[in-house]
């Protein structure tokens, strides 16, 4: 079983406030837990929370895994509790690219004169290993990461994971259309029991009619393009994820409706949902 909870499910910015408190204002962040093993998906500023609650357990080893290193996916980094607590190990897993690695980019945004507190002088043991598509990882015996690139400005990483034959694949910041999957994309995401992809736009917004803006280019999927990749890949349940910021929590709540229309085993990711990803009789729960 993986216990998949979210911390941060928006996109782009943080965005607070009270039309936006039911899904979640906190940007990505979302954890797997696989028996004994903590794995991390982005240090949006939704790490902040399960920082939190991980500082009661530890010491302890933690693998944080980075899609990218755009500001909200690595700003939440600095506030992370468990990298203040000596005895701590954190694996941290991410690209390699012209904006160099992750180490270098965390390193980055915790110096002077943006932050008082500087990478070296964080109490954890910090262990940085750099990951290119079509890596596999082993973590455990039986619990494996997998990664493919996504489509995405700067390059972006989809991470599988399979445990116990039970699989949740992580794929945000990625944009690809009804018409245009990139085969290996999909099979990185063939049969899994969770697909958590981008959906942080509508067709509307995206191809410019709801506003006269056209957002394609910008590395983000619509519901449609969520859709086309879950039918194409035979993934058991689709979670829409990297919800726009613009978005109130009403318009959230339609594309979900929008979506089922197509893809009826579909939900939000929301702040605070946790799910129990099963491999029996070949469903999620």
């Amino acid at each position: 079983m993986i216990r998949t909870k979210f911390w941060g499910v928006r996109g782009s910015i943080p965005a607070p406030g009270t039309a936006t408190a039911g899904i979640g204002g906190n940007t990505s962040c979302v954890e797997m837990r696989c028996g004994s093993a903590r794995l991390i998906f982005d240090a949006g500023t939704g790490i902040r929370l399960l920082g939190r609650e991980l500082a009661s357990e530890s010491p302890c080893v933690l693998h944080l895994f980075f899609s990218h290193v755009h500001w909200d996916h690595i700003q939440g980094f600095p506030f992370f509790a468990p990298a203040f607590i000596p005895g701590t190990t954190i694996h941290l897993h991410g690209p390699r690219n012209y904006l160099g690695t992750i180490e270098t980019v965390l390193g980055g945004q915790m110096e002077f004169p943006t932050f008082p507190v500087v990478l070296d002088e964080l109490a954890a043991d910090l262990v940085f290993h750099d990951v290119t598509a079509g890596d596999e990882i082993e973590i455990s015996p039986g619990l494996k990461v997998r990664s493919a690139a996504g489509h995405h400005p700067g390059g972006v990483l989809a991470y599988r994971v399979d445990y116990e034959g039970s699989s949740v694949v992580y794929a945000t910041d990625t944009e690809y259309g009804p018409d245009d999957l990139d085969p290996t994309f999909v099979e990185l995401c063939r049969g899994a029991d969770l697909l958590i992809y981008d959906t942080m736009y509508t067709p509307e917004e995206y191809d410019g009619r709801a506003d006269g803006r056209s957002r394609a280019g910008w590395g983000h999927s619509t519901w449609e393009g969520g859709v086309a990749l879950a039918k194409a890949a035979g993934v058991k349940r689709y979670a829409l994820f990297h919800h726009d910021p613009d978005q109130d929590d009403a318009a959230v709540e339609r594309k979900l409706q929008r979506t089922k229309e197509l893809f009826p085993n579909c939900l939000l990711a929301r702040e605070g949902l946790e799910l129990e990803i099963r491999a029996l009789v070949g469903r999620s729960r």
